[in-house]
């Protein structure tokens, strides 16, 4: 379609202007509960991008034949066999990411992140696009995850990536950054930042 978005501009929406955290508030529940630590949001990200991108790609190459009664249930199919792979990969190969991460994986199946794209994207366009998209908002993801991820990890246990950074008798970690009320309170703040960053340059 002519009127759809080509491939560089589906990467680059994801990233920026289509943001799934900060934009589009989608996946919110691994975005609140697995960034007590950078490692985990980047685990959970590169996980959520391989879904994205394969579901968009099996959803670009069917969407010819997907009747439309039939296309959320073959959405869902989809992303849940590629959500297995993903679960088992790292059973396998990163146990204890594996068990920090919990059941968190295995709820990929049900993240509007993935599920919107394919309605909005794979289902509409050809496969580079699809592709393009599947990777800018897997892009977008992880810098809304890890930019959560650092604040919290920094500030409720003083180290970044597991390695001590703040310590020392000037600091006192913030324990409250790694419970709940962190994880919101940092997503509302730094919402609220990068808004205002963004209305700014509209202004200008």
């Amino acid at each position: 379609m002519n009127d759809q978005p080509t491939a560089l501009e589906r990467f680059w929406r994801g990233i920026i202007p289509e943001n799934p955290t900060y934009r589009q508030v989608l996946g919110m529940c691994p975005t609140l509960a697995v960034t007590t630590n950078v490692q985990g949001a980047i685990t959970m990200a590169a996980a959520t991008t391989f879904v994205l991108v394969c579901a968009n790609i099996m959803v670009s190459l069917l969407r010819k034949i997907i009747k439309p009664h039939l296309r959320i249930l073959v959405f869902t199919l989809t992303i849940a066999t590629f959500v297995t792979i993903a679960d088992y990969f790292l059973q396998a190969f990163m146990p204890e990411m594996s068990a920090q991460l919990g059941p968190y994986i295995p709820l990929i199946i049900v993240n509007c992140i993935i599920i919107s794209r394919c309605e909005v994207c794979a289902s509409k366009q050809s496969l580079v696009p699809a592709i393009a998209d599947g990777f800018g908002q897997g892009l977008g993801f992880l810098l809304g995850l890890c930019s959560i991820a650092v604040v919290r990890e920094l500030l409720g246990s003083g180290t970044l990536m597991g390695y001590t950074v703040l310590s020392g008798d000037f600091w006192v970690n913030c324990g409250i950054m790694i419970l709940p009320p962190g994880a919101f309170l940092t997503l509302g703040c730094l919402m609220a930042f990068f808004n205002w960053i963004g209305s700014k340059k509209q202004e200008n």
